[in-house]
């Protein structure tokens, strides 16, 4: 009895009967996996067989196979996936007979609405076609018989695979670099809240060509973990076929939930970590590998020279002492012939602190050694442990490398058993870059440069490594990471003292970004409670440090040279306190030159001024708009929403009352960072005219952005989260705060202002500021006489800004 029969009950080998016994297996659940690929690729081959045999009888042809190559080849065959067959003939049929067998053979496979790639050709042309194009050299590779005249593949595969080898070492290069192509265009699978499953690097076309790198005999990948990375990555990708009812490999947002539930998962988040760590182990597979085939060939066409000059001695590579037990040998840093793992427990830390600190990538093998025989370290650590610790940290760009060596053979998690909990995490929000581990690491590169603007690198570098470590664990990672980092802290090898300040900044490590960005610098409380917060000076100056090694590590959107002159500000203001000065009793401090000139302006003419100025700086964005308006209702959502009507973007925002002493009346002065949204930027006048009508009635701000937007409605992916105003307590003593965070849009704060207005309450200061699609706006109201509300007005006022926000 045939697969088919088995499968179906039914001998019918047609399409019909491939096509029932195709749904039935695919319907199964006690079918997944390697085993239903499996079964599968055997039904698709019995069914092709019967189409062969039926067709090359009708037609006479005879010296032809139908041969399965590619992924079909492998036996890869997820639910959608491609057929790639390849028609091999001896030549010796009529074209037109030859011509009627493909079609008797394709055209089912066309009206079952399978994805078909297919080629026919003699081993000659085959063999041709593969000296010419590298991909086709690599479906052959895997070519397997399906039916027909077996010895044609027989002698094409011989051929083939003699012609892989005796080229490699001038089509490997080639491969390598199409590798390298493809990832930079696909990017980092392991990064990716959208990973494609085959094209990203540590993808499924990784795996191809490190077999194609195994089958030139010239190097071989690491084994350990590869063929489970391999099944993950096959079973994802058979979950999104089922799920979606295409064939794809991107695992979109809105259908990861979905995916997960189809392997058995918890949610989308343990997805993308399943992923993730098989794509981890691809990756690093792949450096490995590429790196010792760049190692043979340099060695392959050093050797005839090297052997002229140097005789026998020239197989032997040179070994330089790098460290106690560490040497370089061969572009590596690898272990000294004396060393002995199970008598040495820093072996592995001095391993990894030569190797960043030479720049040199370690040895798998190495690495690989340590993990199976290295000694535990004691509890406390050694002082030797944590200083080899700090030298892997400071070393730069080259500790990225060694710290994921070093993580593939988990020794890491053996040191920090906390990081194994972060380790491949992904991270939903878009502004972030890297998985929770690899920003870790990040941070610490990153905190590296700064190490001479700080008294203490060594708190620096620890703080940068474990001020995400509470990622792992539900709750505030600030606040689970602060115990984690105090008795890692001690675990390590920190006094009590040092614990104590590792815990604050791990605490504290958004303190700063937070304050600068979203609340009122001149008020004193804010003042006062950042230095309540970090309490002494040293620790001030190791969170300025953090703060920017962390923003700088997350992602283009998270830093720039406003952020940095912001918190700058605060830690100025933060360390006179510290040092003894009085907090500023006033405030607002004095009016700069431009904005009292603008404030007499507007109020000698009563209507709006306005004054554009370009910015030079390499990072920002746009241009500032400085706006004064004589204070009266309605100037903040008059003023956005003639900036969103301009098609302006708010990158960040300042608002604030001005009350000049020589002048009656009080003004708004209002500071924008905005962009084009496309095009050049409107000009001054216009922006002053609409403003104008905006604020007497003429111009219906709220109805001229609804018409555009119904007639061009944003594009939207996955609904973001609603949005979220709170009410921010004992933050100032003068206003009453606000804080919005909503998903960024045209005229967001336009209705944020008119919902304000429509509360009865006066906006004090605003501060505006937008990360990635998110945007994180503070408000300091208060009420019509100038004062705080109290905490029930509050609330509701924080309830009808939320609610105008989400009807929208």
């Amino acid at each position: 009895m045939t697969s088919v029969e088995k499968t179906t009950g039914t001998s019918d080998p047609g399409p019909s009967g491939y096509a029932a016994a195709r749904l039935r297996l695919l319907q199964e659940e006690s079918r997944s996996g390697p085993s239903r690929r499996s079964a599968l690729a055997g039904l698709t081959d019995d069914w092709l067989n019967a189409l062969f045999t039926t067709a090359a009888r009708e037609t006479g042809v005879r010296g032809a196979a139908l041969v399965a190559v590619g992924g079909y080849g492998r036996g890869e065959l997820s639910p959608r996936s491609d057929l790639d067959l390849l028609l091999l003939h001896d030549g010796k049929a009529a074209p037109a007979d030859l011509a009627r067998l493909a079609d008797r053979i394709w055209y089912p496979v066309w009206d079952l609405g399978l994805s078909l790639d297919h080629s026919v050709r003699t081993p000659g042309e085959a063999r041709k076609t593969a000296a010419e194009d590298l991909k086709v050299h690599l479906g052959l590779l895997d070519a397997r018989p399906v039916a027909g005249d077996l010895g044609l593949l027989t002698g094409l595969r011989t051929s083939v695979l003699a012609d892989w080898r005796n080229h490699a070492p001038k089509r490997l290069p080639r491969l390598h670099a199409m590798c390298r192509e493809r990832a930079d265009r696909a990017g980092e699978l392991r990064f990716l809240l959208e990973p494609d499953l085959k094209e990203a690097r540590g993808g499924l076309r990784d795996i191809t060509a490190l077999r194609a790198v195994a089958a030139s005999w010239l190097a071989d990948a690491p084994r350990e973990g590869l063929a489970d990375a391999r099944r993950r990555l096959l079973d994802a990708r058979d979950a999104l076929h089922l799920v979606t009812g295409r064939s794809g490999d991107r695992l979109a947002l809105q259908e990861q939930d979905q995916v997960a539930a189809r392997l058995g998962l918890l949610d989308a988040d343990a997805l993308l970590r399943e992923v993730y760590e098989a794509a981890r182990t691809v990756a690093y597979a792949t450096d490995v590998t590429w790196r010792e085939v760049g190692r043979v060939l340099r060695a392959r066409a050093a050797r005839p020279r090297l052997r002229g000059l140097l005789g026998p001695r020239a197989a032997t590579p040179e070994r330089a002492p790098l460290a106690e037990g560490v040497v370089e040998s061969d572009g590596e840093a690898v272990l000294a012939r004396a060393a002995r793992p199970e008598r040495d427990p820093v072996l592995a830390l001095r391993l990894g602190a030569a190797a960043a600190q030479a720049g040199l990538p370690v040895s798998p093998h190495a690495v690989r050694r340590l993990a199976a025989q290295s000694r535990p370290l004691p509890t406390p650590w050694p002082a030797e442990a944590r200083e080899q610790l700090l030298t892997l940290l400071g070393a730069g760009e080259p500790t990225i490398g060694v710290w994921e060596a070093l993580e593939a053979e988990g020794i890491v998690s053996t040191l920090l058993p906390d990081w194994e909990r972060v380790r491949c995490r992904p991270q939903r929000n878009p502004v972030h870059t890297w998985t929770v581990d690899r920003h870790l690491v990040e941070t610490a590169v990153r905190a590296s440069a700064m190490t001479r603007r700080v008294g203490r690198p060594d708190l620096l570098l620890m703080a940068a490594l474990l001020h995400d470590i509470g990622k792992g664990w539900p709750g505030d990672h600030s606040v689970v990471g602060e115990t984690i980092a105090r008795d890692t802290a001690v675990r390590v090898g920190f006094d009590p003292a040092d614990a104590d300040v590792l815990a604050t900044l791990v605490r504290h490590h958004l303190l700063l970004a937070e304050t600068a960005t979203r609340r009122d610098l001149d008020d004193p409380a804010t003042v006062r409670s950042v230095a309540e917060a970090v309490g002494t000076s040293g620790t001030l100056e190791l969170l300025h440090a953090l703060t920017e090694a962390d923003a700088l590590a997350t992602g283009p959107a998270a830093w720039s040279a406003w952020r940095a002159s912001l918190v700058a500000d605060l830690v100025r203001r933060v360390t006179a306190v510290l040092g003894g000065a009085p907090v500023p009793g006033q405030p607002d401090p004095a009016p700069s030159a431009e904005e009292e000139r603008l404030a007499v302006e507007a109020l000698r003419t009563a209507e709006p001024v306005l004054a554009l100025h370009a910015r030079h700086e390499e990072d920002a964005v746009g241009v500032e708009l400085a706006v004064a308006v004589p204070d009266q209702p309605g100037v903040l959502p008059a003023v956005a929403g003639v900036l969103a009507l301009h098609r302006l973007t708010v990158r960040a925002a300042d608002l604030r009352a001005l009350d000049l002493p020589d002048h009656l009346g009080e003004v708004l002065v209002l500071r924008w960072r905005v962009a084009a949204e496309y095009g050049a930027l409107p000009e001054a006048a216009r922006l002053r005219t609409d403003l104008v009508r905006a604020l007497d009635g003429s111009l219906d701000v709220s109805a001229k952005l609804a018409d555009r937007e119904a007639a061009y409605p944003r594009r939207r992916g996955v609904v973001p989260p609603p949005p979220r105003v709170s009410v921010v307590p004992e933050v100032s003593s003068l206003a009453t705060v606000l804080e919005v965070r909503a998903p960024d849009a045209v005229g967001l704060l336009h209705r944020i202002g008119r919902a304000l207005e429509g509360a009865g309450v006066r906006v004090r200061s605003a501060h505006v500021s937008t990360l990635g699609a998110n945007a994180v706006d503070s408000l300091y109201v208060t009420s019509a006489e100038g004062k705080p509300l109290d905490p029930a007005d509050a609330a509701t006022v924080a309830a009808s800004v939320e609610s105008a926000l989400s009807s929208v």
